[in-house]
Order: C-alpha cells, then structure tokens, then sequence
C-alpha cells in the first residue's frame, strides 16, 4: 500500500495523552507532496455493536441523551471491547446490560468500519442477531435511557431527524436495510 500513488508515509508516534478510552498522539508523517511534520491522530476504544431485529421487523434501541453533542435520540446497544474480549461477545453483554434483553443464538457479522479515518482510530465492529429473550431490568445505569423495539420502516425518518445517534446507529441500520434488498 505505501507504494500507491497519494500514500502517506509514517515515520513513528509519540503519545502526549493516554487513558482507557482516548489515546493522542503526534506521528510524524510526510504527505504525498514531500511536507513532513507531526500530525494530531486520536485513538478510541473498538466499540461492538448489537443490531437485534424481531420478527416484526423492529430494532432493539435506547432512546438516551448525550451531552457532548446535546442531543437526544436513538442509538443501538454496545460499548467498548475489554481486553481479550471477543467483539460479538461485547456486543451481546453490552446488550443484556443496557436493554435487560439478551441476544439468543449465534451472532451474525455484519459490518465493521472506521467512522473518521482521516485522523481518528474508533474500529467498529456491528454484529446481528435476529431473536433476543427478556432476562429483566438493565441493570447499567450509566446507560439510562428508554428501550424500545423501533420498526425499521421509521429509519429514514428518524435519520432526517437527526434522531439515530452515533455512526455505529446509522451505518448498522442502513447497512442492514440496504443489504436485505439485494
């Protein structure tokens, strides 16, 4: 890859900021045009993602509020992947955590992608699971919000809205609804 025409080449990174769910560092690149100087990357966590869809055709969500961007909305269960945690397996406790609804059977990957690569790390990892028991109440309350069961049909709206909260939400979902039409 280093030999394709517009590549960027690295020369190391030095951290000057480091905790459980962001790392900056400063790497020393030099762009296509020969410039080389020490640019700003962030790092985040890997995050998975469950899409749980029922056969009404509905998605397991948490209406909640994040005061970063002070909005309100949708977003699909998930979190950060522990050290030596499988992704899939972080998506479903995540789930159970979050919802109080435990994804059943084996999970189905879906799709995995980096949101703003230009000069941020945050993998995604979405995984789908097409059934899911009610085990209780959530019992994160960090993650305090509404559970609802939202019918698909109301993505496209919701997303004008601007009512489906994060890129993981809004690339599992219309990920999913674009690859059952083909």
């Amino acid at each position: 890859m280093a030999d394709e025409h517009g590549s960027w080449r690295t020369f190391g990174e030095r951290l000057v900021y480091d905790n459980r769910w962001v790392k900056v560092g400063l790497t020393d690149v030099e762009a296509p045009n020969g410039q080389r100087w020490e640019y700003h990357v962030v790092h985040l966590a890997r995050i998975a993602i469950a899409l749980i869809v029922n056969e009404r055709d509905e998605a397991l969500m948490l209406w909640r509020y994040r005061f970063a961007t002070e909005q309100w909305g949708y977003e699909l269960l998930g979190g950060m992947v522990d050290d030596n945690e499988d992704a899939a397996a972080t998506a479903a406790r995540e789930a159970a955590e979050e919802s109080g609804w435990e994804p059943v059977g084996a999970a189905e990957h879906l799709v995995s992608f980096e949101p703003l690569p230009g000069q941020v790390t945050a993998p995604m990892d979405i995984y789908l699971w097409r059934e899911a028991r009610h085990i209780g109440e959530p019992t994160d309350t960090e993650e305090v919000g509404r559970v609802e069961w939202v019918p698909l049909s109301r993505v496209t709206e919701l997303a004008q809205r601007q009512e489906l909260l994060g890129s993981g939400t809004l690339v599992a979902l219309l990920y999913y609804m674009a690859s059952r039409k083909g």
